[in-house]
């Protein structure tokens, strides 16, 4: 008989679990999106082999089960219907998920206050998980509760930080639902979202030097925790990890920066060419939405209305990843840019001896190497600052994204 496997919610829109299935075995799993009426429906078919269950049926799906594991009675939400024999056995891998990301960053919890935001499904998840990781005090942080965004500093001294609220999830980023500055003695962070790779929490974590995981680790350690209930088989960590480190590289995007006339867009498409990905230029981006090229804005409007423009172009296109993103030569010059660029990026300073460098149509290298000498005084620390790898374009273009490529398949890590 044919089986049905797959996920089921009310509005499930891009979901990465059909790939995560595939990659575990099950190439059958589909999405199904479902009203409320559909329900009951759906689970009594007498071809289902087993399903997901996401946003809004995990409690809902209680009234079917047969059986019900006892974690995820004790969480509340179960997340993976099997059908074994016409009985209906429920449970929850979410918790398995998420202590397996916190293990993989490092983050401990034994012994440590851990503070969870949001009052969800998921905040119910994280506060099973911390129980059973030997939290020693743990806060739930609702909007209106007891424990609420207007008095975190009564929690300075939490140790864990877990958020579990949609903010800061694609495509409102980088948003953040808190300020780290609330959590000095914070030694680990942990949030659930998946896209962006790095969250505006997790850039500051980061940037702190804290440990940290988003929230890919868990999906795919959730899923692999349903296959084996799916299939009754083991399945082993290895497997787990190639599938979030190849997630992870298809979601992230090549960002290219360098000074102008580097060479920067000519690589980029070599680089297209290689991986078949879609390359996004900037300055081409702006000249298409407003009508006029960079030098031209730059002449009549002045910089500073340019690097407006840029940042909201940025912030539009960055949202999203799997590109190649080639930008101009200041970018860097806003700080604001940065986060942009990082959260689902790895950048690329393409670099180049002065001399060849190309200043043809560009008003802002019109000085010849004297002005690009003093260009590139200002801007090289900024170029550091932004860079995770620097390439020199020191022979040929092809070869300059030919290791960039290599680089970037070698070391996108989750």
């Amino acid at each position: 008989m044919y089986r049905v496997y797959g996920l089921i919610g009310r509005k499930l829109g891009h979901s990465y679990s059909p790939q995560i299935h595939a990659a575990l075995g099950c190439r059958g799993y589909r999405l199904y999106e479902l009203s409320p009426g559909e329900l009951e429906g759906f689970l009594r078919r007498p071809e289902l082999g087993a399903v997901n269950v996401t946003i809004p049926y995990k409690r809902e799906v209680f009234r079917y089960m047969d059986v019900v594991d006892p974690a995820a009675r004790d969480i509340g939400a179960i997340n993976t219907v099997v059908n074994r024999g016409g009985k209906l056995y429920g449970y929850n891998t979410d918790k398995y998920g998420l202590e397996y990301a916190l293990r993989r960053a490092g983050i401990d919890l034994a012994g440590r206050k851990t503070v969870i935001l949001g009052s969800g499904g998921t905040s119910r998840t994280a506060t099973a998980a911390a129980r059973s990781l030997g939290a020693a005090e743990t806060v739930i942080i609702s909007r209106s509760g007891e424990n609420n965004y207007g008095n975190l500093y009564l929690h300075a001294d939490a140790r864990v930080l877990i958020n579990t609220t949609p903010v800061g999830m694609y495509p409102d980023c980088p948003a953040s639902p808190v300020s780290l500055d609330a959590f000095p003695a914070l030694e680990g962070v942990m949030d659930v979202i998946f896209n962006p790779m790095r969250t505006a929490l997790l850039m500051e974590a980061e940037k702190r030097g804290v440990r940290r995981s988003g929230g890919l680790a868990m999906l795919v350690a959730q899923a692999r925790l349903a296959e084996e209930h799916f299939f009754h088989r083991s399945i082993d960590d290895s497997v787990t990890e190639g599938i979030v480190n190849r997630l992870c590289r298809e979601a992230t995007n090549i960002v290219l920066i360098g000074m102008p006339g580097s060479g920067k867009t000519t690589i980029g498409k070599f680089i297209a060419a290689r991986s078949g990905r879609e390359l996004v230029d900037i300055d081409k981006l702006i000249t298409s939405r407003t009508g006029s090229r960079p030098g031209e804005i730059i002449t009549s409007r002045g910089e500073e209305e340019f690097r407006r423009i840029e940042t909201e172009i940025l912030a539009d296109v960055c949202r999203s990843g799997g590109r190649i993103i080639t930008t101009g030569g200041g970018c860097v010059t806003r700080e604001e840019n940065y986060p942009l660029l990082h959260q689902s990026g790895r950048i690329y300073r393409i670099e180049r001896e002065l001399s060849q460098l190309s200043t043809r149509g560009r008003p802002l290298s019109a000085d010849g190497i004297e002005g690009l000498s003093r260009m590139l005084a200002v801007r090289e620390p900024m170029y550091r600052r932004f860079a995770d790898v620097t390439i020199a374009n020191d022979s040929t273009l092809d070869d300059a994204a030919e290791r960039i490529w290599s680089d970037f398949c070698e070391n996108t890590r989750y």
